[in-house]
């Protein structure tokens, strides 16, 4: 089936919830993805970096045929061996507690909220402190978390108890604390707010807040987690631990799963009956990433991340020295953006005429997220196409 038919098929059949490219992918390896019709694309943004490690790792592809052949799902009123194996995986890598299995960013957002509410005991503590440009999600608990309007637009009223506050500016927390406040919930790198980076000041003053008044401190690291920045959880930079973390998108390397961490102490608030999710670690998207963690040890794609993410931040920072728009280059590891002084669509429209696959956001950062595999060459051509992109874009 050709572009322009499945295209004819979506405006007939599917909900017009996306801005969509006019472009069909039917394959992809690694960074390449290709159309229908042969032609070829380099992804520096793949699958919103879901594809942490490119798309069809040879372990996760090889996890997930032996395991379709086995059991694909079972109901979570019984055990499962690889849930089992992963959340123990899970945890040596982060810090004690337990694990909350669920199928995206946003439901193990919705676990950590709901978790947190009934720590605060069920009504007498409820809100949450969220940071303004912060995105956690597109339910209702959610958006009504996220710090930024165009996503809540159309659809009050919002789930009351969030008080959102300025981005890396502990005063202005410390100031939203009340005797209702239960929980202050960051992302340690606002991906879709534009690569905001907090400082290890600001975390670890959270965490000091935290302690003193009996509050859940909980990172979302939804974008940033699964060695993205150089560290398997970004929190590892700052030495900075939560009390609760969440997870998705690159955990199953392409497949949908995400989860909540909580901490000893923490962990069993929620018991029987309070929360659920039907396909929640399932026994497929389990062993996909327990092939992920084992590809993340095996082929010590952290190391990968740290100099191949100095590698392509060079290679940024050239261009910021050649065009005198381009602000600043923010972020960590392979998690980068070029902050530019104008709109960047331009750019980002000549980038894909060129077939390099990247993301605007925040109508001014250019957002660069290859999967933590990538290599000296691919990084190369990117920035080739990406200087020739600006050249043309402006």
């Amino acid at each position: 089936m050709r572009t322009e038919e499945i295209i004819r098929k979506y405006e007939k059949y599917i909900m017009p919830t996306y801005t969509r490219k006019n472009l069909v992918f039917s394959r992809a390896e690694g960074l390449k993805v290709w159309t229908p019709e042969g032609v070829e694309y380099l992804d520096f943004f793949p699958g919103w970096a879901v594809s942490g490690l490119g798309h069809c790792h040879k372990r996760v592809v090889r996890a997930i045929r032996e395991q379709a052949g086995k059991i694909i799902h079972i109901s979570n009123n019984y055990y499962n061996k690889l849930q089992a194996d992963l959340a123990e995986k899970l945890i040596q890598h982060s810090f004690n507690g337990k694990v909350f299995f669920a199928n995206s960013g946003a439901e193990a957002n919705e676990c950590a909220i709901k978790l947190a509410r009934k720590y605060g005991g069920g009504g007498s503590r409820y809100e949450i402190i969220t940071a303004e440009k912060s995105f956690h999600g597109r339910t209702m608990a959610t958006i009504s978390a996220t710090g930024q309007e165009k996503v809540k637009a159309g659809f009050h009223p919002l789930l009351e108890g969030f008080r959102t506050v300025p981005f890396n500016n502990l005063k202005a927390v410390e100031k939203a604390i009340t005797e209702k406040t239960v929980a202050i919930m960051i992302e340690p790198i606002q991906g879709e707010g534009g690569i905001n980076v907090a400082s290890g000041d600001y975390l670890r003053g959270l965490k000091q807040l935290c302690d003193e008044r009996d509050l859940l401190l909980m990172f979302d690291e939804v974008q940033t987690g699964m060695g993205r920045t150089g560290e398997i959880f970004c929190y590892k930079h700052f030495g900075v631990e939560p009390h609760i973390m969440t997870l998705a998108k690159s955990l199953g390397g392409g497949v949908p799963i995400g989860c909540a961490i909580a901490a000893e102490g923490v962990a069993d608030t929620l018991t029987a009956g309070n929360h659920a999710s039907t396909f929640g670690g399932s026994p497929l998207v389990c062993a996909a990433a327990l092939a992920v963690l084992e590809a993340i040890e095996e082929e010590r794609l952290i190391e990968n991340a740290r100099s191949m993410g100095a590698y392509l931040r060079k290679g940024l920072e050239r261009l910021k020295d050649e065009f005198s728009f381009v602000k600043q280059v923010k972020g960590m590891g392979l998690m980068l953006g070029l902050e530019l002084s104008k709109e960047c669509k331009g750019i980002y429209e000549q980038a894909f005429k060129r077939r390099l696959l990247i993301n605007c956001t925040q109508g001014n950062i250019l957002r660069i997220m290859p999967p933590i595999t990538v290599t000296k060459p691919e990084i190369d051509k990117a920035l080739g196409i990406l200087s020739e992109a600006i050249r043309q874009g402006v």
